[in-house]
């Protein structure tokens, strides 16, 4: 038998012992059988699966109840066929056929079926969808997405310093702001919980905040950041200071042109607030 028949061989009954074969193949095999002068060895390589995966194959898919069937027939028949204890071991030697070069020869057929049983196993087992390669590593977290007022409240929790004040009229009089404010010099974030604000329009104008503290000048507060409403309502805002505030004392929000000012004029002051803590 020429190498390329022993490979297509060796293939049939990889594929018997795992998936099992179609009428034309087991006629093929059986051809194939013949002409090699080695007899039926499905049953070798049906034997050795088994062997492989009790040494600890882990597997999602349980094996073909066909083959199972098969195993333990023969298992049954094999240990019922094992001398009985105290009994001396019989070795059987089995002759090398002529012609050594072929693979059978040479490696032995429990060894050639251990190896190729081992390959159809693992692409049986690794084509299954339910088979996942799982990893005993912890699965990470998802980072946790806060809401502004979820925020605020941790902020109000965990700051040992925080500041805060409630929102007055400014020059605006027809506005009436409601709410407060509250910063952590610390750690340098602060929420604006604003109501009665009305509904802007960011293409002509933004409300902006200015935080007035000890380091800087009255007349050049710091920057905020601005915001829009969208809605009437209650709203919660974070603070986007451009510079860091040292111990407030005021903040003030004014309308402004879109995108905000470097100082402003406060012409609309809508709404202020001084410290209270």
């Amino acid at each position: 038998m020429n190498e390329n028949m022993e490979e297509l061989m060796l293939d049939l009954l990889c594929k018997k012992a795992v998936y099992g074969l179609d009428e034309q193949e087991e006629k093929q095999l059986a051809e194939l059988e013949k002409n090699s002068g080695h007899g039926n060895r499905a049953q070798s390589f049906e034997l050795t699966a088994a062997a492989i995966g009790m040494s600890g194959v882990d597997t999602s898919e349980p094996m073909p109840a066909a083959l199972q069937s098969r195993i333990r027939a023969e298992a049954e028949r094999y240990f019922a066929d094992k001398p009985q204890a105290g009994s001396a071991p019989v070795t059987k030697i089995v002759p090398e056929a002529a012609g050594g070069g072929s693979i059978f020869n040479w490696l032995g057929w429990t060894v050639a079926a251990a190896l190729f049983i081992a390959l159809g196993l693992n692409i049986y087992y690794t084509r299954s969808p339910n088979n996942i390669v799982r990893d005993d590593r912890p699965t990470p977290t998802p980072e946790e997405k806060l809401t502004p007022a979820q925020m605020r409240e941790r902020l109000m929790g965990t700051a040992p310093d925080l500041a805060r004040g409630r929102w007055a009229a400014g020059n605006v009089k027809e506005v009436v702001p409601a709410g407060d404010i509250i910063w952590s010099d610390e750690m340098q974030t602060g929420y604006m919980r604003l109501s009665g604000l009305p509904v802007n329009d960011p293409n002509k104008e933004t409300y902006q905040l200015w935080i007035f503290d000890e380091t800087q000048d009255d007349k050049t507060p710091i920057d905020g950041g601005t915001f829009s409403v969208s809605s009437t309502g209650e709203v919660i805002v974070p603070i986007n200071a451009r510079l860091a505030p040292k111990n407030t004392k005021m903040y003030a929000i004014t309308i402004e042109k879109p995108g905000g000012v470097v100082v402003s004029k406060r012409e609309k002051i809508v709404a202020l607030a001084k410290r209270e803590t």
